[in-house]
């Protein structure tokens, strides 16, 4: 089966709100439905948040296998998988785990583990 190169949007590029499913197909044999179909929460996941849960729910909720498999320290694991139960809508409060500070975000770009462009978001997320 072939995969397609690119995931639907999940937001409105005219207005930014919430796009819906209304038109579904089959590649075999060209039916197509249409109406007004659930939101799929895991379809607005990108690539690297993807991979991600994939190695989360693979490590069956390891935090110290993702950080061994992603290659980065444990906390970058922990700030990522927030970020992602956050994105999911997930993301209460977690008291005990206080996000990463400035100088440990600041830190892991240094030692190559994170990518300034994560850190960028992890930066703006403690502001």
């Amino acid at each position: 089966m072939n995969q397609p190169k690119h995931r639907a949007p999940v937001d409105c590029p005219v207005c930014g709100e919430g796009l819906i499913t209304t038109r579904v197909g089959c590649r075999a044999c060209g039916s197509e439905l249409a109406g007004e179909f659930a939101h799929c929460d895991f379809c607005g996941l990108n690539d690297r948040e993807a991979e991600l849960l994939r190695v989360f729910l693979a490590s069956r909720g390891n935090l110290r296998e993702v950080e061994k498999h992603l290659g980065v320290s444990y906390p970058t694991a922990r700030a990522r998988f927030t970020a992602l139960l956050t994105k999911l809508g997930l993301g209460g409060t977690d008291a005990a785990a206080p996000a990463m500070t400035r100088e440990q975000v600041l830190s892991e770009v240094a030692s190559g583990a994170l990518a300034p462009a994560e850190a960028a978001e992890l930066l703006a997320a403690l502001e």
